[in-house]
Parts: structure tokens; sequence; C-alpha cells
């Protein structure tokens, strides 16, 4: 059953499958293809790297005059 799944159907469902909440028998097909496939592992990797991504960009702090120029032309931006 795996021949019905390739990287594009596999990234619509990539979500579902990352979730565990597709049927058994679809989320086995997408595993078999991802374990075979350099690319959708790859991608599957980055999928689930990105909260860490996130959480450690959110850590990130400014030097104070460097915040406030940024704030103050996002402001500018704005208008």
């Amino acid at each position: 059953m795996s021949e019905r799944v390739v990287c594009a159907s596999g990234v619509e469902l990539l979500m579902d499958f990352l979730e565990g909440v597709l049927p058994d028998d679809l989320r086995s097909d997408i595993a078999t293809h991802v374990a075979g496939c350099e690319r959708c592992t790859a991608f599957v990797a980055s999928y689930r790297e990105t909260p860490r991504i996130l959480r450690e960009a959110t850590l990130a702090t400014f030097p104070p005059d460097l915040e406030q120029s940024l704030l103050a032309f996002l402001r500018e931006r704005r208008r």
C-alpha cells in the first residue's frame, strides 16, 4: 500500500501524521515512505525541530539601544 504515498501527498498529511491521528494503514504507509525517502526524513526532522527553534529564538535579547531603535523603525514603517 505504500505506493500510494509520494512526497506530495505525504506533505499534505504531515501534520496529521505527526499528531498520530491518521488511520493505522495510512500512518503506516507514510512512515514507510518517510523511512525510505531522504528528503521526507529531513523534512519531518526539521518540522519536529521548529517549536524548539522558535522557543530559543524568543529567548534572545537585544541590547537596549538596539531594541529601541528597532521598535522606532517598526513604528515608523507601520504608519
